[in-house]
């Protein structure tokens, strides 16, 4: 099926913002996102037209949330003011990024994971759990298994996550697991919280701080005024805005300024641990 995306929209930028860690670019162009038990095959075609895996349902009842599409980019990146020129920069390369909207629990998992860890070493222990204890899924391409579910996860101890080279956030995975199990975290009822109740419910999950619980409520629950702040953003706050959080001024869109400026940040390694982020 063919579908039209008239706004900024770039696979690879989504692929490599650092949101999920199960897309993946095929040879032939076409790339995969997996949410929940769904899979996606995705490819450009021309340039606002994208041929699709799935039918008109499901590409408007999961795939248009999935990937934001009720937003327009465009205009938010027109609303950042001439004078934050870092921003503005940033913005112009990370353009096609957008915020997806992802399982919450596989969103809070894989952040827990994500701590301390590089994306490719990430990406390898959540491909290891999901093989190991995921559904095994027939796409038409290849066989792949889904994230596994808190219930899934329910045997698995401690040796077995340090196995899938979970390390010291092991106890955090089992605390996570236990909660959701027990319903002690009622991820669906959360859904509804307001910003601030959302985050202090998330980091009561052991293990949970402040950036994973913004990663969850911005890369889960599409809560676009939570930025999450780990090194590298500490490092663009340090050398372009003087130490001080850029993101107050710009309300529900401080999320998105944040990708924008990981992004860029992954994109010049050099520079920013050099402290030169300007040009």
């Amino acid at each position: 099926m063919l579908v039209q995306i008239s706004d900024l929209f770039d696979l690879q930028k989504i692929a490599d913002s650092g949101q999920c860690f199960r897309s993946a670019a095929l040879p032939d162009g076409t790339y995969r996102f997996i949410t929940g038990d769904q899979t996606l095959y995705i490819r450009r075609v021309s340039d606002e037209t994208y041929e699709v895996s799935c039918d008109r349902d499901s590409w408007e009842r999961i795939w248009t949330l999935y990937f934001d599409l009720g937003r327009n980019y465009r205009e938010v990146s027109r609303a950042i003011p001439a004078e934050d020129a870092f921003l503005r920069r940033a913005a112009e390369a990370g353009a096609g990024i957008r915020i997806l909207r992802q399982d919450p629990w596989e969103t809070l998992v894989t952040f827990i994971i994500s701590q301390r860890k590089s994306i490719p070493a990430i990406r390898a222990v959540v491909e290891l759990l999901s093989r190991r204890y995921g559904t095994p899924v027939q796409t038409s391409r290849e066989t792949l298994f889904t994230f596994p579910t808190a219930h899934q996860l329910q045997g698995v101890s401690l040796e077995d996550y340090r196995d899938c080279k979970a390390g010291y956030r092991a106890p955090y995975l089992l605390d996570a697991v236990r909660q959701v199990v027990s319903g002690d975290l009622d991820l669906r009822e959360i859904a509804s919280f307001p910003d601030g109740e959302l985050l202090s419910v998330l980091e009561g999950v052991r293990g949970v701080g402040g950036k994973v619980a913004s990663c969850v409520a911005l890369f889960a629950y599409g809560r676009t005024a939570c930025a999450p702040v780990d090194t590298w953003i500490r490092k663009v706050i340090r050398q372009e805005y003087h130490g001080k959080n850029p993101f107050d001024r710009y309300g529900d869109a401080a999320g998105i300024m944040q990708q924008y400026f990981f992004y860029y940040a992954q994109g010049h390694r050099a520079e920013m641990d050099a402290g030169r982020g300007k040009p």
